[in-house]
């Protein structure tokens, strides 16, 4: 039994000696390696400063000249264009990877060159898209009981009925509404179905307003004739007897509806004028994403590093030559 103790004892005390021994080992090539670094920066302090002066001042060039933009537009397909909406944005983006200058150029871009990228994507306002129609309410409640509801609403048969939607592209240099946000726009309305769509949609607007106007102008008749009829009376000093037959509360009801019918109406001529219809836009975002903006910090740490790289390849070449001279 104490051999068996004092066994133990020896192989705890073993393996706190190597514990401290692999310690002492690892401060030691530490202090080591610190000792190289400091030695390599002394002996080369004159180098490493030129190549980081030289980073720094073509990062400052480089941040100056060669910029990133990102530019904004919000707009709502109507006549149920959404899919053609993201079908024309998609051959612009592909136009755009392609590097088709001549098709760019064709619909009005002044600046095809400098256009890197362009995507769609809805703008999520589940509010919005509820309290638009009780079935969407309904639709969304029954799709929630079976998955994830944050999934749900940004999945593409779901985020394709919101109102608006975002049309956002890059480019390499600054723009303005004549060279890019018009062209584009242009080349989203040019269609000749949504086109009559729209002629035959905003008719029967109209017709619907005009119509709203006469049963308006009937409804004031009879409440001027009802009016009349009563102040009549009353300079006759005789009483005057209502009969709630008559519904006159449904129909002033029905011409305030009628009235609001017509406001919105009006509302919606002023955004049915485009089939897909811009409703904001914001250009010339500088984009300081990534290292945009930031080669001033990059480059000088890049050259560094490259030549790091470059005379630890060289010392480690020298050494397996000297081990293998043949």
């Amino acid at each position: 039994m104490s051999t068996n103790s004092q066994n133990n004892t020896d192989s705890q005390e073993i393996d706190l000696l190597q514990i401290s021994r692999s310690i002492s080992n690892s401060l030691a090539s530490f202090k080591y390696f610190l000792y190289s670094g400091i030695r390599f920066v002394i002996n080369n302090i004159i180098l490493l400063g030129i190549l980081f002066v030289i980073g720094v001042g073509l990062g400052f060039y480089m941040d100056k000249t060669q910029k990133t933009y990102d530019h904004e537009i919000i707009v709502t397909p109507n006549f149920g264009s959404t899919d053609y909406l993201y079908s024309k944005i998609q051959l612009l983006k592909s136009k755009v990877k392609e590097k088709d200058e001549d098709f760019l150029k064709a619909i009005g871009i002044k600046n095809p060159n400098s256009l890197k990228r362009i995507e769609i994507n809805p703008v999520t306002d589940v509010y919005r898209f509820v309290n638009n129609s009780d079935k969407n309410f309904e639709l969304l409640k029954l799709m929630a009981e079976d998955g994830d509801i944050k999934k749900i609403l940004e999945e593409n048969t779901t985020s394709k009925n919101y109102i608006f939607h975002k049309v956002s592209f890059t480019t390499s240099e600054s723009t303005n509404d004549d060279s890019t946000i018009k062209p584009i726009l242009e080349f989203l309305n040019d269609t000749d179905f949504y086109r009559k769509l729209q002629k035959e949609y905003m008719n029967n607007i109209k017709e619907k307003m005009v119509s709203n106007d006469s049963i308006i102008s009937q409804i004031d008749g009879v409440l001027n004739e009802f009016s009349n009829t009563v102040n009549s009376s009353s300079k006759n000093d005789k009483l005057v007897y209502y009969n709630e037959n008559t519904q006159l509360n449904d129909v002033i009801k029905t011409k305030d509806e009628m009235v609001q019918e017509q406001g919105d109406l009006r509302v919606s001529l002023v955004s049915l004028d485009k089939i897909i219809k811009d409703n904001s836009s914001t250009i010339n975002i500088e984009n300081t994403e990534s290292i945009n903006g930031k080669m001033k910090l990059v480059l000088p740490f890049l050259f560094i590093f490259i030549y790091l790289f470059i005379r630890s390849i060289v010392t480690f070449y020298k050494k397996q030559k000297a081990l293998n001279p043949n």
